[in-house]
């Protein structure tokens, strides 16, 4: 039996390798996609006065509602095709994983941190039946590499039992929510970056003088600042959506677990900070017309919350939720 638990974890380890091996090649390919972009702008004779013209065009097909087709270059669908490949070695590494463990591989970090860039990666797939968000492509595969890398190097723990108090179905629960949450959030996250560098490009247009060469020429194929903006504050509504059930689970599970609902535990209270931060940029943008770049810093600030729960909270913060495995 052990044995066997030994070679699954081992098949596990070796698919996601193999995973992170993958998304870097889409990640080298959606690269090479920015950097023809900007060679493109380069050879049409782009200047600043055209690039404003092409800014002011694609605002006007947001505002009318006009979808704006995206050019698909091969280097483009090489990425994308890879990015599903590394997908499916990614989801095989989280069930070998479970598979090895007997149970959902939720229990620590490690486990948590896969199955959340699962999450990410996954969204981000399926978001593209709906719309194109290919150009995120590069942002996407290089965090999930990131995370990966960081993930085993750092967090990496062997197959355990559950702990007595996460022995629960709101394990199942509460766990599912907040990796779709962090999924979204991410998204929401890459395009409010996005959002920052498209304003600065078109800024840097309208201020430049004749000859100037344009700073991220790549951009000017991307949706417009606006049209940027509108799709990081749709993801963050679904993201927020998962987090306040994640909240509420968490709430539930509180009370079956240790008979209180809230206790101001360290855990408790940073996923509530981020609810908060999420929703005072929900409410900001919507009632008190916050646009442009102070809202895409303060989606920024509320992401970096959540990276900052899942390590710093996790690792040096000690409660009732220290299950880190480490």
């Amino acid at each position: 039996m052990l044995q066997s638990i030994e070679q699954l974890e081992e098949f596990s380890t070796i698919a996601l390798f193999s995973a992170v091996v993958i998304y870097s090649m889409a990640f080298v390919f959606y690269a090479v996609d920015l950097a023809n972009r900007s060679s493109d702008v380069a050879s049409a004779g782009g200047t600043a006065h055209t690039a404003h013209t092409a800014g002011t065009t694609a605002h006007t097909a947001a505002k009318s509602g006009k979808k704006t087709a995206l050019p698909r270059s091969r280097s483009l669908r090489i990425g994308f095709s890879l990015t599903v490949l590394g997908f499916i070695l990614h989801v095989a590494a989280a069930a070998l994983r479970g598979l090895a463990a007997e149970r959902v591989p939720f229990a620590n970090m490690y486990e948590f941190a896969l199955t959340a860039t699962v999450a990410i990666v996954g969204i981000f797939l399926l978001v593209q039946f709906f719309v194109d968000l290919r150009f995120l492509g590069a942002l996407v595969t290089g965090l999930t590499v990131l995370f990966l890398i960081l993930t085993k190097m750092n967090y990496y723990v062997a197959v355990v039992p559950l702990p007595p108090a996460l022995d629960s179905y709101w394990l199942i629960i509460h766990i599912l929510v907040a990796v779709l949450a962090v999924g979204f959030l991410t998204l929401s996250f890459g395009l409010s970056v996005l959002q920052l560098l498209q304003t600065r490009r078109v800024n840097a247009a309208k201020a430049a003088t004749e000859g100037e060469t344009e700073t991220l020429r790549f951009m000017r194929s991307f949706p417009d600042e606006v049209r940027l903006e509108d799709l990081s504050y749709r993801m963050a509504i679904i993201g927020f959506v998962f987090w306040t059930f994640t909240l509420i689970a968490g709430s539930i599970w509180a009370e079956a677990a240790w008979s209180r609902y809230w206790g101001w535990d360290t855990k408790e209270v940073w996923t509530f900070v981020i609810w908060v931060l999420y929703a005072g940029f929900i409410h900001a943008r919507a009632t008190r017309g916050w646009r442009g770049t102070r809202s895409a810093w303060l989606s920024i600030v509320a992401y970096t919350a959540v990276i900052f729960n899942f390590t710093i909270v996790n690792v040096f913060f000690k409660g009732l939720h220290a299950y880190s495995g480490l």
